[in-house]
């Protein structure tokens, strides 16, 4: 019989049980595994239907029985219950657990992860420039154009950040990183990949998600 889970939390809420173990040590290795792996995604996800999220691994015991709630503190200093299935779980521990966010390849016409997208399209050769367009990433390397999607437009600097961020941590400098500001630099970008084939009417697109209504 399992005595102890790896549970995902969304927002503190139960998502899904990742894995059971009889043994705590057993539980432990896989627990401490992953959020050390999870310190390796670059483009974390940070929303989910058009609204932020929060996602974490706990370790659960199943054979004690929790005689008081568990509440962590999220970042503006409230308390949050952690809502468990029944009182015979305990929270033995919880980390904060980063999923990886997928990036829309209009290359490739599918959802890709950020280090997919360094694999294919940023190889240590020739200098390219990063930008953003609305909620898009471009990639220009020389002639050739790559184009990319994510869910909003914040998502797209979020994007540009991180990938800057994972480049000077690894000391690469093959890659300039550009925010498109001005609306001449966005008209310019529009012209520009319009040429390329791609739609006016897509590139003008500022959203893929929004955000679920009450």
């Amino acid at each position: 019989m399992e005595n102890y889970l790896i549970v995902l939390f969304d927002n503190k809420v139960k998502k899904k049980i990742i894995k059971k173990y009889i043994t705590y040590n057993k539980a432990k290795n896989f627990f401490d595994k992953c959020i050390n792996k999870s310190k390796d995604v670059i483009f974390k996800k940070i929303f989910k239907n058009g609204l932020e999220t929060k996602y974490e691994l706990g370790l659960v015991e199943l054979s004690g029985k929790q005689l008081l709630p568990v509440y962590l503190t999220d970042e503006m200093g409230r308390n949050i219950k952690v809502k468990l299935e029944n009182e015979n779980m305990t929270l033995v521990e919880i980390s904060e657990y980063n999923i990886e966010e997928e990036i829309f390849d209009h290359q490739l016409k599918k959802k890709v992860t950020c280090h997919e997208l360094i694999k294919k399209y940023l190889k240590l050769n020739k200098v390219k420039l990063l930008s953003n367009l609305n909620n898009k990433l471009i990639i220009q390397n020389e002639d050739e154009i790559s184009l990319f999607s994510t869910k909003n437009e914040n998502e797209s600097l979020r994007l540009l950040d991180c990938l800057s961020l994972y480049f000077f941590k690894i000391k690469r400098g093959d890659c300039l990183f550009v925010k498109t500001i001005s609306s001449a630099q966005k008209k310019y970008l529009i012209n520009l990949l319009s040429e390329k084939g791609f739609e006016k009417k897509m590139l003008y697109r500022k959203y893929t998600t929004f955000p679920l209504l009450p």
